[in-house]
């Protein structure tokens, strides 16, 4: 490896490490604007330059890889007067409005000028000024403030896998535009206002919504895909005003969704902040000793065997576990939370993860996509998948049926069209795609919720694990079985068991059992337009969740709970690694932590002698309670491999071919569905370009 100096001090890297990056690891500071460490080198700002011995001129440190031998001095005379030039050149058309800037106090241009500049300028001819730029709802563009360091390009280019943005013009007159004036259609789209140093691009929903010192930080845990992003919830007063990323590296790097980042504005709008009881046929405010009489009086004269429980897609372990406990307390089997009707085995562990794991994905070689929406139900997925990509060598193929613009993946891939028998062909080896995957040193697979909620559902579970094994995708430190999950409380439910129990009925069969009469009472935690309205109409529905929508309307009860930015609850991702939100603000008053209300509700039918109560009054309490269920909540942060136990095969394919689910990034669940932001990247980005082509 090269042995180089610095500013005095040696060091030895890796061969093809740069210049800045080996200064950074002597934590030299070095200014950068068009340098970041996520995205192709540009090279283009200057800003990095730095004197090497014997070298004619300065050199740019972030292009130039390191040599045996090197000498680099990075604080003398010449360096200064290079840093102070090119800020002096990029200020001379630099709009003076930093006090209304929204990266006024995040601006790298500030930071880095207030550290390196001249203090003055000498420019004070007319300075140019350059039109806005339509970048979509998300976006808000000052393209006279930018600097032109083409972060943004690099990043849509790369990761975000739509090449949208570029240059156009040269000399002084060139500006960074989208081509066509049209909006960027990424699901990443927020990420190039973090990327950009100056504020050229800042959030069109956050626009003058404050400014960073005012904020309160609380770190955090994304909950609208299964993921787990690690998430900053910044808050003032009683409201989030934004979300930002956290870096994880083994998770979402530095990036997150757009649907993670805007779909916060939801949480202050048709919440629900105190208990509701029917009476006469509406809905009147009521208290919890009210709302608990009612749930008390109707559970007292009604047989446990009539009695049902659901769990929707934000339910948290604690809360789930709680009422798991309660209906077991009560002697009722009915209890699921696989409310997509997805096909799924609960034999091992290693049946319903995705093992691989999410960094994992760059260590593959080959893979095979069946049924799975990425874009929608997983975005950062995908750029993974992309990021693999671009280092080549990556056989991708996809079977599911046809993609359209908006679910298309973002790289080269072949597809096996919408027939599930080319699995059989797969495994026989009569497809051309099988001898990729042989060849491949690790290959992969990832099933989908398309596939899952097939009718052959439980057929593709079982072919899956049968190309594992058929080709060697199951080895020491290498799992390629995958199951993508779109909710974030899925595979908590299946570690706390919260499935049906012995002799207890699945969701579609407790719909059923809710129309004949055979269920009388149903409690839904957090269910909202995931059950038939129609079928549950004559049972008792008890309905606990944060927002005011469809299970609300509908239900007898209403329990008012708290969003997930309002509590310290567990959630687990989908590779199995053990995660935390915590409380950044409290919910609206009368609102509870979910698993405290189930808590209270248990004492009070114990009162009625209808159940014992649950034995726990701390979170501390439950969540022993809950590594006593499933020792992997001991963890956390972890991604604890599973022992494979392969499926039995004993179905094949019926005749029905693929049909796709429609792309669903923006509006996937009750908070995005509430999100006003949401709605405007629904209508410009996904339901526009359907109805032009309609009318063409």
């Amino acid at each position: 490896m090269p042995k180089l100096t610095i500013d005095g001090r040696e060091i030895e890297v890796e061969a093809g490490t740069t210049v800045l990056q080996a200064a950074r690891r002597l934590d030299t500071e070095i200014p950068v604007f068009c340098y970041h460490e996520r995205l192709d080198i540009a090279g283009n700002c200057r800003m990095c330059l730095v004197e090497q011995k014997g070298a004619p001129k300065p050199i740019a440190s972030c292009a130039m890889p390191v040599m045996d031998g090197m000498e680099i001095h990075t604080n003398t005379p010449a360096v200064k007067k290079a840093r102070e030039g090119v800020l002096e050149f990029l200020l001379m058309h630099h709009p003076l409005d930093c006090p209304i800037c929204d990266q006024g106090g995040e601006c790298d241009l500030q930071d880095i000028t207030f550290s390196y500049g001249r203090g003055e300028s000498r420019y004070d001819l007319s300075k140019r000024a350059v039109p806005q730029k339509t970048m979509g709802p998300l976006i808000k563009s000052f393209m006279t403030r930018c600097i032109h360091c083409t972060r943004c390009v690099r990043f849509a280019d790369r990761i975000g896998g739509t090449s949208e943005l570029g240059g156009i013009a040269r000399g002084e007159n060139v500006e960074i535009t989208t081509y066509l004036d049209a909006s960027i259609k990424t699901e990443l789209a927020g990420n190039l206002v973090d990327v950009c140093p100056v504020g050229a691009l800042t959030s069109a929903p956050y626009s003058f919504q404050g400014r960073p010192w005012e904020l309160r930080r609380t770190n955090s845990i994304d909950v609208h895909d299964a993921l787990g992003s690690n998430i900053s919830i910044h808050t003032s007063g009683m409201k989030v005003r934004r979300i930002l990323p956290r870096v994880h590296e083994g998770i979402n790097e530095e990036w997150i969704s757009d649907k993670t980042r805007h779909a916060c504005d939801a949480l202050a709008l048709q919440r629900l902040d105190q208990p509701y009881i029917r009476e006469k046929g509406q809905l009147r405010p009521a208290t919890f000793e009210e709302a608990f009489h009612k749930i008390k009086l109707k559970l007292k004269k009604t047989e446990p065997q009539k009695i049902a429980a659901l769990a929707g897609d934000f339910a948290d372990c604690e809360s789930m576990m709680a009422l798991k406990d309660l209906m077991k307390e009560i002697g009722s089997p009915h209890i699921d939370a696989i409310l997509d009707g997805a096909h799924l085995s609960t034999e091992s562990r290693s049946h319903y993860l995705f093992n691989t794991s999410i960094k994992g994905i760059e260590d593959a070689d080959a893979v095979l996509i069946i049924g799975a929406n990425i874009r929608a139900d997983a975005a950062l997925l995908m750029a993974r998948l992309r990021k693999r990509y671009l280092r080549g060598g990556l056989s991708v193929a996809y079977v599911g049926g046809e993609l359209d613009e908006n679910r298309d993946l973002t790289l080269a891939y072949e597809n096996l069209g919408d027939d599930p028998a080319v699995l059989n062909d797969i495994l026989s080896g009569q497809h051309s795609f099988s001898k990729k995957l042989k060849d491949a040193k690790r290959p992969m697979l990832i099933v989908g919720s398309d596939a899952l909620q097939h009718s052959d559902g439980q057929v593709f579970l079982e072919k899956a694990s049968d190309l594992a094994e058929t080709f060697n995708m199951v080895k020491e430190e290498w799992n390629g079985f995958n199951v993508l999950h779109k909710s974030a409380s899925r595979v908590g439910a299946l570690d706390i068991g919260f499935v049906p129990q012995e002799g207890g009925m699945n969701k579609m069969e407790i719909e059923d059992a809710c129309a004949s009469g055979d269920v009388k009472i149903l409690y839904l935690l957090g269910v909202d337009g995931e059950i038939c309205s129609t079928k549950t109409k004559s049972a008792f529905k008890i309905y606990q969740g944060h927002h005011g929508d469809v299970g609300a309307h509908n239900a007898d009860v209403i329990l008012p709970g708290a969003a997930y930015t309002e509590k310290n609850a567990t959630y687990v991702n989908i590779e199995g690694r053990v995660q935390r939100t915590y409380t950044a603000l409290a919910p609206p008053e009368g609102a509870k932590e979910d698993w405290r209300i189930i808590r209270a509700l248990s004492a009070d039918l114990k009162k009625a002698g209808v159940c014992d109560v649950l034995p726990y009054d701390s979170i501390e309490e439950l969540r022993a309670r809950m590594v006593k269920q499933n020792k992997i909540f001991a963890t956390l942060d972890k991604v604890v491999p599973e022992k494979w136990l392969p499926l039995n095969s004993s179905m094949d394919f019926g005749n029905e071919t693929f049909t796709p689910s429609p792309f669903n990034f923006y509006m996937s669940n009750l908070i995005a569905s509430h999100s006003p932001t949401m709605a405007k990247c629904q209508q410009e980005l996904v339901a526009q370009p359907q109805k032009e082509m309609i009318s063409a």
